[in-house]
């Protein structure tokens, strides 16, 4: 008779957490982790955000079978601080890599990287025993000593900055308003032929030019091949592509495939990407012990007209902390695991640092400040995210903050070109819930949120640390 009882209360019980939303996990104490990474994609650029011309079937299916966020952020407007923040937890401007203009990412000439004292994710898992990659875009240093074989990754394939960088026609420019103008005025970027990145394997070139045309079906391959070497351990494939970005490349069975052009053709091919990952997880029988995170680095790059991304509904793009510099599609799946929902709470690419260290049982580091919360409940129990708060950083400057629903844009600055920037006394006051636009100004209704919102910003600047040994990393800017 009480076996019967104890049987029937944990029927209740089951019956119960399903219709609380609560997900029983199936994870391990030491899951797989895959974070798919894109470069310059856009807020709106993925049909499961609204894109009426990009299909992103398998991207739509990930999103069914998991969660869509749709108040994601990431650390910083461009490429290099945003790539810092997402693996080692911590605003740019705590890890050295602050991307102060004018120069505000890392070029092949850049002399600095992302400095040893930082631990990032890879090194995080590799203490649970996990076997690391990072195939894809780097962009945190070129130099042997700041590569990702430095940084906790047991692997490296990819080029290791942006798709358009050693360029033999950018040989001459010396600072960012000439290679601005470049890419604006100059025929020479239509020319692929002119550019001169490398793909490296480890710490060697193995081929330059890089075959861009493709880049992302190779990147693929390898991040499969790494994960079926070492299926019978966990491991942590990094896979950043270095597309959308411009130069746009799309492989032979991609070209001309969109309704969207050659944008939406590489775009397609990353949606295909990341079904064959999905896929393959699935075949392998490892998908109900695997996480996948599919999000983007930072907004996309408007003035390049249709060779450049979309953010929707939000404002502006790359660049600017304006909210489609920032906000960016992200998608969690791990069948079995995380329920489908649509999750409105806020999430930054900071909070995967401390979120897959606690799934992996890593105690997160004391010696330092750590910016990234664990989102765990919202996933696993269907909780509301732990996170209020974002603050949106220039360089060293914050821009904006965000607390709850609101808003405030202490200063405002559009993208490339236009570097005049306005500091606002009063800030600037949106309600991101009701106008994620940025287009109705509501200041003058709301004096007591500002004061809420200096508060907060008050506390935030009095925890600020910069350390010498992140200060050491900042070479001079030209």
């Amino acid at each position: 008779m009480s076996y019967k009882i104890a049987f029937c209360f944990s029927l209740l019980l089951a019956a119960c957490a399903q219709h609380q939303g609560i997900t029983q996990n199936k994870l391990s104490k030491t899951p797989n982790i895959v974070i798919l990474f894109t470069d310059d994609l856009g807020y709106g650029d993925l049909s499961v955000y609204g894109h009426p011309t990009i299909h992103t079937a398998n991207l739509d299916r990930m999103a069914a079978e998991g969660q869509k966020w749709t108040n994601f952020y990431v650390g910083a407007s461009v490429c290099t601080p945003s790539r810092a923040a997402l693996l080692t937890g911590r605003l740019p401007i705590r890890n050295g890599m602050e991307g102060a203009p004018p120069n505000r990412v890392l070029f092949p000439d850049s002399q600095r990287g992302l400095p040893q004292s930082e631990v990032t994710i890879a090194e995080q898992l590799k203490k649970a025993g996990y076997a690391t990659a990072c195939v894809g875009k780097w962009h945190l240093g070129h130099k042997e000593e700041y590569l990702p074989t430095s940084h906790g990754f047991d692997y490296y394939y990819g080029i290791p900055y942006s798709n358009d960088m050693d360029n033999v026609a950018l040989a001459n420019i010396k600072n960012y308003q000439d290679y601005w103008d470049f890419w604006s005025s100059a025929p020479e970027r239509k020319d692929i032929n002119t550019f001169n990145v490398p793909i490296m394997r480890n710490t060697e070139v193995i081929e330059r030019p890089a075959d861009q045309h493709t880049i992302t079906k190779r990147y693929t391959e390898e991040s499969i091949r790494f994960m079926k070497e070492n299926k019978n351990k966990p491991f942590f494939v990094y896979l950043a592509y270095n597309l959308p970005h411009v130069p746009l490349f799309a492989s032979k069975e991609f070209e001309g495939k969109s309704k969207r052009g050659l944008y939406g053709d590489t775009v397609e091919e990353i949606d295909w990407s990341a079904g064959q990952i999905m896929d393959w997880l699935k075949a392998e029988g490892l998908a109900e012990n695997t996480i996948v995170v599919f999000t983007s680095d930072n907004g996309p790059w408007l003035p390049m007209g249709l060779e450049g991304g979309s953010a929707g509904l939000l404002r502006d793009g790359k660049g600017t902390t304006w909210e489609g510099g920032m906000r960016e599609p992200c998608i969690f799946w791990s069948p079995g695991n995380i329920k489908p929902a649509i999750i409105s709470g806020i999430g930054t690419t900071m909070d995967l640092f401390t979120t897959f260290s606690q799934l992996a049982g890593v105690p997160v580091p004391t010696d330092r400040i750590v910016d990234g919360v664990d989102l765990s409940p919202v996933l696993f129990k269907g909780q509301e995210s732990p996170r209020q708060d974002m603050f949106y950083y220039r360089g060293m400057e914050l821009y904006a903050v965000r607390v709850g629903s609101y808003k405030a844009h202490l200063i405002t600055e559009s993208g490339y070109s236009q570097p005049d920037k306005t500091v606002h006394n009063p800030p600037l006051l949106y309600n991101l819930d009701e106008d994620p636009s940025e287009q109705y100004e509501i200041s003058a209704k709301h004096p007591e949120i500002i004061e809420q919102i200096m508060q907060v910003v008050k506390e935030h600047k009095a925890k600020l640390v910069v350390g010498e040994d992140q200060l050491k990393y900042r070479e001079p800017r030209k």
